[in-house]
């Protein structure tokens, strides 16, 4: 009988330990998972750094120069701009699909401005801006006040703000020795600043202004979002635009200053495209819609709102531009960065799913 009730009590008491070992587990889990749901550019963070790591070793001091650690940066300021726009349209559950003609609009209204009706280089800039914001306004005016879906009507406005970009400039593009010699603030995004070069001006960090602009925007919108009524209104609309219109959101002026931002964003980005490639051409930033959208979703920002950083977007971004310029470098085939990149895709999709059903 005593050995029988030492048995129970052994059993009892192993059966408690193994329940005790499990609820470790799942507060593990779930406290990761809670980690994430606070702080979503947490997990880009972690793939950036390995990635860094990764090529380091494969590499050596030939991807831990300043100059190639420099290149990635300059490679992706123009996707970093414009994945800033679109960070504050996928954070309403919104999305933009127009983000890349919206900048090419406006590098093409700076450019056509200046050369073919000869006004002053500052106020071709200021009427490119303006574009930008116009159809950023439009946008935000068709989702908030017409109730039209953002898919659909940002869809729609790409292929209308494509076909304008083309008439207006009729297929001209305006050649980077021009813009030098006689605007060369166009370019102004494109002037390069070089820190820790020898006396012989080897070597060294090189910087453009166009770098500079992306780290500051991100830090700039980074604070607005999360220290500012405005900022605390986007994530709200994009969680659930009706408990947040309950609650006194001004949910229709939200969408529209939202889409008239990401606009004006788009204008600098087609700005910094002229510093980029040196020229205003109209066939230029094609794929730049796609490329904004890859790094918001590979930055940890939700397709469904409500959730996630704009810091995250930029290291979505350098993501891109290590794989990119690793692969390159390892020589290996281009398709291999596409292939590598969707799979990262797809991975932060499902890392977001299931972020998302404990938050639920």
């Amino acid at each position: 009988m005593a050995d029988a009730q030492e048995y129970e009590k052994s059993a009892t008491s192993s059966a408690q330990t193994i329940a005790q070992f499990d609820d470790d587990n799942r507060s593990f889990v779930s406290q990761l998972q809670h980690r994430l749901h606070l702080t979503p550019s947490l997990v880009p963070l972690i793939v950036l750094i390995l990635a860094i790591i990764v090529f380091g070793i494969l590499l050596g001091s030939k991807f831990f120069s300043p100059f190639a650690l420099t290149l990635i940066l300059q490679q992706v300021a123009i996707v970093g701009i414009v994945g800033a726009a679109q960070s504050l349209v996928i954070l309403t559950a919104g999305i933009d699909l127009s983000v890349g003609a919206i900048m090419v609009l406006s590098s093409v209204v700076m450019g056509q401005f200046t050369f073919r009706y000869g006004l002053p280089v500052e106020v071709a800039v200021a009427c490119g801006l303006l574009c930008g914001t116009l159809c950023g306004f439009i946008n935000g005016w068709l989702v908030a006040v017409m109730r039209l879906p953002p898919f659909i009507v940002t869809l729609g406005m790409w292929q209308i703000i494509l076909a304008t970009n083309f008439l207006f400039s009729a297929n001209e593009t305006i050649r980077s020795q021009e813009i030098a010699s006689e605007a060369p603030l166009l370019q102004f995004f494109g002037t390069t600043l070089t820190i820790g070069a020898d006396e012989a001006g080897r070597g060294g960090a090189n910087f453009t202004y166009g770098v500079v602009f992306l780290v500051s925007l991100v830090l700039v919108l980074a604070y607005v979002l999360r220290e500012t009524a405005w900022g605390r209104h986007v994530y709200a609309v994009g969680d659930d635009p009706d408990a947040a219109e309950l609650s006194g959101v001004q949910v229709k002026r939200t969408l529209i200053s939202v889409y008239m931002l990401s606009g004006l964003i788009c204008a600098f980005a087609g700005w910094a495209l002229i510093g980029r490639i040196g020229s205003v051409s109209p066939t230029s930033g094609q794929l730049a819609n796609i490329e904004s959208i890859t790094a918001v979703v590979i930055g940890g920002i939700s397709l469904f709102g409500g959730r996630g950083s704009v810091l995250g977007m930029l290291f979505g971004a350098l993501i891109v531009g290590v794989f990119t310029l690793g692969l390159r470098l390892l020589g290996a085939d281009a398709q291999w960065t596409y292939l590598l990149i969707g799979l990262l895709i797809i991975a932060a999709v499902a890392v977001d799913q299931w972020i998302r059903k404990v938050s639920n």
